[in-house]
């Protein structure tokens, strides 16, 4: 197959650009190490939420766009993966959020004793909450639908892709580290604990502030996703026992059930922080092809994925 873009990286990223750009009627191809589903997207919680990521006015614009498509998916979550769920974050308030914050309906500031657990500030939202395994497997089905197709391959370099397509997409996440190279990138560790789920229907979360410590709960279809940490430079890809405890031991505080619920698993993922925030930027390549760098999204690439598609296609067209 002749291509017009190879996306280089299968994650929530990688395929909601590629879909993107093969709905645009190019012809698209995508190069990922991994199945969808063993890459670092499969461990995400996943919240719409705009956390940790900048720069902050381009990723609320970004973030809003993902919501109206997220919306949109949850009409139908079976096959997307896409559901609204309600929740609360604790120790958040509406001041303290961009003004991407006043664009989300029904964000609404809780009352102190309407706050769960040990808090007495907190928000009420209803929000978009992805079941990542079956999000992913959706996503590739749809790119493939498109006229996409769909390699596992990795690459030790931007120019084997080069060498089979004008344009290339690096939506490689935390290996951009070596391949670019991008010495601002920095893998945030994020532990999170499987349980079986004893009967709570909303999500919850906190993230303490100064701390790799965050303390969330989201009810995904056959289990309860608990976490979580978020380690700066911390590259450790087996779970700590002693950190799995610790998260339990946090999410039941808020909620006691928990403590009790049968552990089904562990996961681990490293989301690719950068310094300076998300990178979507065309470079020039030997020959006169060109190289889109889109990474950096850091522990919100499922927030803002459809957002940054649109820019990232707008670069690859033009």
């Amino acid at each position: 197959m002749e291509s017009d873009v190879i996306v280089v990286g299968g994650g929530v990223v990688g395929l909601t650009t590629a879909v993107t750009l093969a709905e645009r009627g190019l012809r698209v191809r995508v190069w990922s190490r991994d199945e969808v589903t063993d890459t670092t997207s499969a461990v995400a919680g996943a919240l719409w939420w705009p956390y940790r990521i900048e720069p902050e006015e381009a990723a609320g614009a970004w973030a809003l766009t993902s919501l109206r498509v997220y919306g949109e998916l949850a009409a139908d979550p079976e096959r997307t993966g896409v559901r609204w769920v309600s929740g609360v974050h604790a120790d958040t308030v509406l001041d303290g959020l961009g003004s991407w914050a006043r664009e989300v309906p029904g964000l609404r500031q809780l009352a102190p004793e309407e706050v769960p657990g040990p808090y007495d500030v907190g928000l009420a939202a209803r929000l978009p909450l992805i079941d990542m395994p079956v999000h992913l497997a959706w996503l590739r089905g749809r790119f493939e639908t498109a006229g996409g197709v769909f390699e596992r391959r990795a690459v030790s370099g931007f120019g084997e892709a080069a060498a089979a397509a004008p344009v290339v997409v690096d939506c490689t996440g935390l290996s951009a580290r070596e391949l670019v190279p991008d010495p601002g990138l920095r893998p945030v560790r994020g532990q999170l604990v499987l349980v079986e789920n004893p009967g709570i229907e909303e999500w919850f979360t906190s993230a303490d502030a100064g701390s790799s410590r965050t303390t969330y709960f989201f009810p995904q279809p056959g289990r309860l996703v608990l976490g979580g940490t978020a380690e700066e430079d911390d590259e450790r890809t087996e779970p700590d026992p002693a950190t799995a405890a610790a998260i339990v031991a946090r999410c039941a505080r808020v909620r006691p059930e928990i403590a009790g619920a049968r552990v089904l698993g562990h996961r681990v993922g490293l989301r690719p922080a950068r310094s300076g925030g998300v990178r979507i930027e065309a470079v020039p390549l030997p020959g006169g092809g060109r190289l889109v760098h889109h990474y950096g999204h850091g522990g919100a690439g499922v927030t803002v994925a459809w957002g940054c598609a649109e820019r990232a296609a707008e670069l690859v067209e033009g």
